[in-house]
């Protein structure tokens, strides 16, 4: 998207030395960081410690990766092994984001078709760029489809503002420039409607406190932060006019995996009769899946992720201990919200409701 509304987004090729250049979200928001990714195994890396995060760049991302594994393969005796090894550790990276694997595949595909190592090269870094802009497009295209039921709850109530609850990040930084789930938040405060976001801070890794409300706040779009235990209470006493999130995989019955606590929301918003939507691209979808509760692999994450909390401090980023560093600890990482507390999807070819019939009129093909 943009920072201080300057065109900014979070991977790229240096047009110098041809390397990988990511932003290291971890680091954001006391410090924006740019790393130089040279290696396959420096992606899984920024994949696997989420210096690279959110479905849509971590298959972008990966899509690089293959870049360098084509790079790196080039001239090896048995190169189409090399290349096909890279995929598979790049693929292990991250389990529940479906965009890893589809991209890494497709890129797989396409570099084995070419013949030399110069031409897989260049090749690669085409499919690879074209997989970023398509991105791109999907997310801008998003954002106009959301925009269009903002501007109906607008028109319900004129003079007020619009509030928006979300969970995690699902902007540019994850999704290379506008977002999914911010997109049509950006489109309804360009357009001059009056909106404001609920922003949930997100825990154990805090990406709404730390990335949403960064990226929210470098746009001027007006924002309050709060606990992820919140939102009932605000949907309660009619502060929520609507929920937003994004994705990391969706069944083709419309069941979604989201970052941990999504379901919570999604559970909230149905009692309180209030539209729960999920902004989410064509390549979200996992089409060979059909429950997304039982089917979906959900990703457990290292439990320091919880024990400990990073903060500035001095000048310095620091990790804090909350619980006795012996304490037991589940670090879930997602959960699946079924397609039943879903008011719709908001994706790239329009909106459809959380069912396959009405998601495969707009994807036939798929049928």
């Amino acid at each position: 998207m943009h920072k201080n509304r300057q065109p900014m987004r979070p991977i790229w090729v240096d047009p110098i030395d041809g390397m990988i250049r990511v932003i290291d979200q971890r680091r954001l928001p006391h410090k924006l960081e740019i790393l130089k990714i040279c290696t396959p195994d420096e992606m899984v890396q920024a994949i696997r410690h989420l210096v690279v995060r959110g479905a849509p760049l971590i298959g972008a991302s990966g899509a690089y990766g293959m870049v360098l594994a084509a790079k790196t393969t080039a001239g090896l005796a048995e190169p189409d092994t090399a290349l096909t090894e890279a995929a598979r550790h790049l693929i292990s990276a991250r389990p529940t984001a479906v965009n890893l694997a589809w991209a890494v595949d497709r890129m797989l595909s396409r570099i084995l078709s070419a013949d030399s190592g110069n031409d897989r090269i260049s090749l690669a870094l085409k499919e690879a760029d074209a997989i970023l802009d398509a991105e791109v497009d999907n997310c801008r295209k998003i954002g106009n489809n959301g925009f269009a039921l903002i501007q109906q709850i607008h028109s319900a109530k004129p003079g007020q503002p619009i509030q928006i609850l979300t969970h995690c990040n699902a902007g540019w930084l994850a999704c290379i420039e506008y977002g999914t789930a911010t997109a049509p938040i950006y489109a309804a405060f360009d357009a001059g409607i009056d909106i404001h976001v609920w922003v949930d801070e997100t825990r154990p890794l805090n990406q709404g406190a730390r990335l949403t409300s960064w990226e929210l706040g470098q746009y001027g779009v007006p924002h309050t932060l709060i606990t992820d235990n919140a939102g009932g209470h605000l949907m309660q006493h009619g502060m929520v006019d609507m929920v937003i999130v994004g994705a990391d995989r969706v069944a083709r019955s419309g069941d979604a995996a989201n970052k941990i606590g999504t379901y919570l929301k999604a559970l909230a918003a149905w009692d309180n009769h209030l539209p729960f939507y999920v902004a989410i691209p064509s390549t979200t979808f996992d089409w060979t899946i059909q429950n997304g509760v039982q089917e979906i692999p959900i990703e457990t994450r290292d439990p320091d992720e919880v024990r400990y909390v990073d903060g500035l401090y001095d000048g310095r980023i620091v990790q804090v201990l909350v619980p006795q560093a012996c304490c037991p600890v589940a670090n879930h990482a997602f959960d699946v919200t079924p397609a039943r507390l879903i008011t719709g999807l908001i994706t790239e070819r329009g909106v459809c409701a959380a069912n396959e019939a009405d998601i495969l009129r707009l994807f036939p093909e798929r049928a």
